[in-house]
């Protein structure tokens, strides 16, 4: 008896079945699609943004994963000078999350699932701002809800703090894909909104959540491991507002002796909120 052809038969997918592939590739961690052959992206004209097919409309999931294929293109100077003048014309915090929703200049938003603005009180005395958010954060839409933002949770029980005592955003609002990090053109067109984002909330303190955050929102040229647990000013419409680089919890997870550092960054932030009273 000859043996069976292992060869798998291609059969055409409805519309239920095309999303049920999706959504399993989706839950699998692949959110970008690609071509079986390379071509030069650059020389191309920028495709359509979402598919207009029968399959598309059929179902969110098939109609996501089409919205993710091609963005469309914005140059990164225009996109940072429109952030720029968005932003500053937010007056609120909701403003500023509707702004957030609509603007297109980051390629980001093509490849993510929703926008990941911010958890916590809006009026806290304490502003938390990590990198960027990461699978779960992007599934769930509130920041750090995975296995570091559990580890967050508890070092701020450490202290007598949770998340209705405190803010929380991330310095770039979507994920990128496969939970890379944020280019530096990214993280740019991003940075005039949380700028805003910290003038809204006005915290008395800010924490830099590791390297990145730090960098960025500092301006510091020093590794995260020899910044943190230092006081730094964040310059803030003509004033100051002291700001605490520490160690991201994604890290302490990689790397837990680095805990004990953690721990005496979290007594420099329970001091300096005594302080203020």
């Amino acid at each position: 008896m000859p043996p069976k052809d292992p060869t798998p038969v291609s059969r055409p997918l409805d519309a239920q079945g095309a999303a049920e592939t999706l959504r399993w590739w989706l839950d699998a961690g692949v959110d970008l699609a690609i071509d079986e052959a390379p071509h030069d992206r650059f020389a191309a004209a920028p495709a359509p943004r979402f598919w207009n097919t029968p399959a598309a409309s059929a179902s969110p999931a098939v109609g996501r994963a089409a919205a993710r294929i091609e963005p469309v293109a914005t140059a990164p100077d225009e996109a940072r000078r429109s952030a720029s003048a968005l932003a500053a014309g937010a007056r609120n915090l909701d403003e500023l999350r509707d702004v957030l929703e609509k603007f297109d200049g980051c390629g980001l938003k093509a490849t993510a699932t929703r926008l990941v603005f911010s958890d916590g009180a809006a009026n806290a005395r304490v502003m938390l701002v990590g990198e960027a958010p990461g699978a779960d954060e992007d599934r769930v839409g509130r920041p750090f809800v995975g296995r570091a933002g559990q580890l967050l949770d508890r070092m701020l029980a450490s202290i007598g703090l949770d998340r209705s005592k405190v803010y929380i955003a991330n310095v770039v609002p979507w994920r990128p894909p496969g939970n890379r990090a944020p280019t530096l053109q990214e993280t740019a067109i991003c940075l005039p909104f949380i700028r805003r984002q910290i003038e809204l909330v006005a915290p008395k303190l800010l924490v830099c959540l590791g390297g990145s955050s730090a960098h960025t929102l500092l301006g510091l040229k020093e590794g995260i491991t020899r910044a943190r647990g230092q006081w730094f000013d964040y310059s803030m419409d003509g004033a100051a507002i002291k700001a605490l680089p520490m160690l991201h919890p994604a890290y302490l997870l990689r790397q837990p002796a680095q805990k004990r550092a953690a721990w005496r960054d979290l007594r420099t932030l329970a001091r300096a909120l005594r302080e203020f009273g």
